[in-house]
């Protein structure tokens, strides 16, 4: 057969994709510009996606990408073998140096796609505190993060452990193929041109932003089954949703694949009940039907099917860890909701579904809060936490109103989807 017709392998299109994630990931998602540095962190099992994007930076005009890789396996042995005191400590000099490169003007540069539970048989006191023991040495490069000083993005890799979680009675080679398919459908780089698709994308979600920042809603109440929760909105609150400009003038889209429009809640103006509808895959433990009950901003109770010690760990992290940080909000009808697959990863989950994110706000959501001291990004009700971890409480059963400041409650959300 002639080589011109001949059909492409699997093997060739899987690369083919693959490849345009990784631009996808360098021009979308960082809007990488010459003469930046890339500190990339990885999987081991993301290794093809590593490479593919280094090239892709390369070609961009970086002048230096460093991945720092991950091991599930060794993490397991810390876990198993390591000594009591150990579980206290974190490699705070690497952070360090992280946030050190940020502010610099280095990207930042996330490949995700752990086992959702493996640290479930563990022991939750560890992993509590081994959790925290990171969350406080990694404070001085999130917040650089979370505060948008450099531009960053997060994409996902198909993994073997995560696709068995996703695809349970599938071979593992069968699974893998099936979590790749799905990441690059909601990646938008099985399209004719996906950088086109993504400024499409962009624009519909900025065109969103822009319609709730004219109304200024002072809260949110979401209902649904099991949810009745007023979510007060920071003063001088910004929506935001799809790309954005970091401090630095840089244009990233800090989400591969992104579907919502989010903000910052006032820390004091939290009030009633909710009900997860996704399970939250936290630092390698599954953490299902989380209820909690929220008084004057603060988690008051909290209890959940599965993980609930964990859960609780996290809750007692700091002051900032029982309020809010973040409420993003989802149609139903996005695409990674009507793939109708549970993905276990956080990432892709807060996508398919409205949600909210405990501790650490967003500098960025605040009008003009990236000028701003910790002091007055408090006074306007912006949280801070060691942690931000998102979970999600919409579906095509949660209707969603916005509340004007004279009282008024106008339908933003009827069955998971936007009124207008």
């Amino acid at each position: 057969m002639n080589e011109q017709f001949r059909k492409p392998s699997d093997a060739e299109a899987h690369a083919r994709l693959l490849d345009r994630l990784a631009e996808v990931a360098v021009r979308v998602g960082l809007g990488l510009k010459p003469g930046q540095e890339v500190i990339m962190t990885a999987p081991l099992d993301a290794v093809p996606l590593v490479r593919r994007i280094t090239e892709h930076a390369y070609r961009a005009g970086a002048t230096l990408v460093t991945t720092i890789f991950s091991d599930e396996e060794a993490t397991l042995m810390r876990f198993r073998h390591g000594r009591d005191e150990s579980f206290d400590a974190a490699s705070a000099w690497l952070y360090e140096g992280m946030a050190a490169a940020y502010k610099n003007g280095a990207a930042r540069l996330a490949i995700v796609g752990e086992d959702p539970s493996l640290l479930a048989k563990e022991d939750p006191e560890k992993v509590s505190r081994a959790n925290r023991a990171r969350s406080k040495a990694y404070m001085p490069a999130l917040n650089l993060i979370a505060g948008f000083d450099t531009n960053w993005t997060i994409v996902s890799a198909a993994t073997p452990s995560w696709a068995k979680t996703v695809f349970p009675n599938d071979p593992e080679d069968v699974a893998v193929a099936k979590l790749w398919s799905a990441i690059f459908s909601a990646s938008r780089v099985d399209t004719p041109d996906p950088i086109a698709a993504w400024e499409r994308h962009n624009a519909g979600l900025q065109a969103r932003t822009r319609l709730l920042n004219g109304k200024n809603y002072a809260a949110l109440h979401f209902r649904g089954p099991g949810t009745d929760l007023r979510v007060g909105l920071a003063d001088g609150h910004e929506w935001n949703g799809g790309s954005t400009k970091a401090k630095n003038g840089i244009v990233c889209n800090a989400n591969i694949p992104t579907e919502e429009v989010f903000t910052t809640p006032h820390k004091d103006r939290v009030d009633g009940y909710v009900t997860s509808t996704k399970p939250l895959s936290y630092n390698g433990t599954l953490i299902q039907d989380i209820q909690v009950k929220f008084e004057s901003g603060r988690i008051v109770e909290a209890k959940a099917r599965t993980g609930e010690a964990v859960l609780n760990k996290v809750l007692d992290t700091d002051e900032g860890a029982r309020r809010l940080g973040e409420v993003a909000l989802v149609p139903f009808s996005s695409p990674i909701s009507q793939s109708g697959l549970l993905f276990f990863n956080t990432l892709f989950d807060e996508n398919a579904s409205s949600h909210i994110a405990l501790g650490q706000a967003y500098s960025k959501c605040i009008r003009e809060g990236g000028s701003m001291s910790e002091e007055e990004l408090a006074s306007r009700g912006a949280n801070k936490s060691l942690i931000h971890i998102d979970w999600m409480i919409g579906s095509d059963q949660v209707d969603v109103d916005g509340i004007t400041h004279d009282g008024k409650a106008e339908p933003l959300m009827r069955g998971g989807e936007w009124v207008a």
